[in-house]
């Protein structure tokens, strides 16, 4: 049966991505998983000893899967939706919960630094080694 894997992080390329993989579980009657990845801040600041809690890093990626899900959620009547929020970064993470996927969906661009690029680094990372086919989806660029 197998399910449509989108991964999100917030940004308009990633509700552009939403929104087509919410098409695609339509039309192949199929789950949608909304992936997201986080990453814990890096400590090479603070002093040696310090452990950052990760729970509201964990939160705040959890915030921004449920929010993005409602923004959409007309789009989403009849299909089951399963929202994944997973310690990694964004490829990592899709990539891992990728094994059963029919279609991943990424957006172009996501929230990285470099709008130059054609393809943001996630989506480069999944096209190159994802098990099944990838769609990424351009975002209209800004004027």
């Amino acid at each position: 049966m197998g399910v449509v894997v989108v991964g999100v992080d917030g940004s308009d390329a990633s509700m552009d991505a939403l929104r087509f993989a919410a098409d695609e579980a339509h039309l192949r009657s199929v789950p949608l998983r909304v992936v997201s990845g986080w990453t814990p801040p890096v400590t090479g600041k603070w002093p040696a000893g310090i452990i950052l809690d990760p729970e509201p890093f964990e939160r705040a990626a959890r915030h921004t899967v449920d929010a993005m899900i409602t923004a959409v959620g007309s789009e989403f009547e009849g299909i089951e939706v399963e929202p994944i929020v997973a310690v990694g970064g964004g490829a990592t993470a899709l990539l891992e919960h990728c094994s059963d996927a029919v279609i991943v969906v990424v957006g172009s661009r996501g929230r990285g630094g470099f709008k130059g690029l054609l393809l943001g680094s996630v989506s480069q990372q999944v096209v190159l080694h994802a098990p099944c086919p990838v769609v990424v989806v351009r975002h209209p660029p800004e004027d």
